[in-house]
């Protein structure tokens, strides 16, 4: 049992080691470092399940000291198993977003498309190309006019501070 439990203990130190190396590693590598981590995982796993069974035939003396012992590895284990978990799904995350980044970088925006889609709908709805200019015509002049008004809203608020005060 004490081989099996050194043997174990070592290994739940190189998994440690290898946690290291996995942030490190560059972006093709990093899926053979997170499937080697798992296959450690689950041998230690395995040799957990002999050390269970090895610690209930102890001695009753040793037996309270030895199933301690392999539950701390257990314990170690399961950190380790959640690491890297955690691990997978910020890389996940990271890769979900740098897809959605090149998505939207890849996608062209162009407003004359639909301004071209809204007269189409209007002709279809039987406006003339006549009415349409003077829509446009007036949506125009209406931005002058907003844009006139806030200016004048604005030195009025400008002037009431001024004078109030």
């Amino acid at each position: 049992m004490e081989g099996l439990y050194q043997h174990t203990n070592k290994q739940v130190h190189e998994v440690q080691s290898y946690m290291g190396r996995l942030e490190t590693s560059d972006k093709e590598s990093v899926h053979l470092v997170e499937n080697e981590i798992q296959a450690r995982i689950d041998n230690i796993f395995s040799n957990l399940e002999r050390l269970e069974i090895l610690s209930s035939k102890e001695p009753p003396n040793k037996r309270q000291n030895a199933k301690l012992r392999v539950d701390q590895l257990k314990y170690d284990v399961q950190h380790l198993q959640t690491a890297l978990r955690n691990f997978q799904h910020r890389r996940y995350l990271r890769e979900q977003q740098e897809r959605q980044r090149e998505e939207l970088l890849a996608r062209t925006f162009t407003t004359n498309g639909t301004h071209k889609k809204i007269l189409d709908v209007a002709n279809m709805l039987g406006l003339s190309n006549t009415v349409m200019r003077l829509i446009e015509k007036r949506a125009f002049q209406d931005k002058f006019l907003m844009l006139g008004g806030m200016a004048v809203t604005c030195v009025i608020m400008f002037l009431v501070v001024q004078y109030l005060t």
